[in-house]
């Protein structure tokens, strides 16, 4: 199963798969954050809000074969929920990471952030949760990219992810958002229909990216 159930964030807490009690990545996060660990989460590594999940692919996920690859497809297939897929691209990881990239971005829809390790990672998962506490404080409508109050979570990771694409820089990656609203919308976007938004340039490395 995905998961046991209906899951329950409580407000600031991040729900954390009972598998990932006593590895680096939760003992860096316990301190910065209220982890909570629970059994019975399925294909899901840690809920960042009722609506927001975290999968994980490791690299030894990556270089065992085949198996995340259906994790990520069952779970698309079988959840409403927004998937937010953190990959750790090591340099023995990297030659796999160009196919897992399409896979996720592409054909799935979901959001794709790598990361160098899992200290990296825990970073990158107190990011995303300050960022929720901030947001919710805050006027939704306030913030011209998070249309949804719903999916912050979701939105603070999709900017992340687009201002890695070279020469995309904050501004740009708000200014990409704002037209495009998606990553899959960003992806299939023509050349010309980029260059209104940032120019020849930065729309060809775009475009090539």
């Amino acid at each position: 199963p995905v998961t046991a159930g209906p899951i329950v964030v409580p407000y600031g807490h991040v729900i954390g798969n009972e598998k990932w009690r006593g590895s680096e990545l939760a003992q860096k996060l316990q301190g910065k954050i209220r982890l909570i660990f629970e059994d019975g989460l399925g294909l899901v590594d840690f809920h960042l809000s009722n609506r927001t999940c975290i999968l994980y692919i490791s690299e030894a996920d990556m270089v065992a074969g085949d198996e995340f690859k259906r994790r990520l497809v069952r779970f698309r297939n079988a959840s409403s929920l927004g998937g937010i897929v953190i990959v750790e691209k090591t340099l023995i990881s990297d030659q796999y990471f160009l196919a897992v990239q399409k896979l996720v971005v592409l054909e799935l829809g979901m959001v794709l952030l790598p990361v160098a390790n899992q200290g990296e990672a825990s970073q990158l998962i107190t990011q995303l949760v300050s960022f929720c506490v901030r947001e919710h404080s805050k006027d939704p409508n306030s913030n011209p990219f998070l249309r949804k109050p719903c999916s912050q979570l979701a939105e603070a990771s999709v900017f992340q992810t687009v201002q890695q694409i070279p020469g995309v820089g904050k501004t740009k990656a708000l200014l990409l958002l704002q037209q495009f609203g998606s990553i899959h919308r960003l992806c299939n976007a023509s050349v010309k229909e980029l260059e209104l938004v940032v120019g020849q340039t930065v729309a060809q490395q775009i475009h090539t990216f």
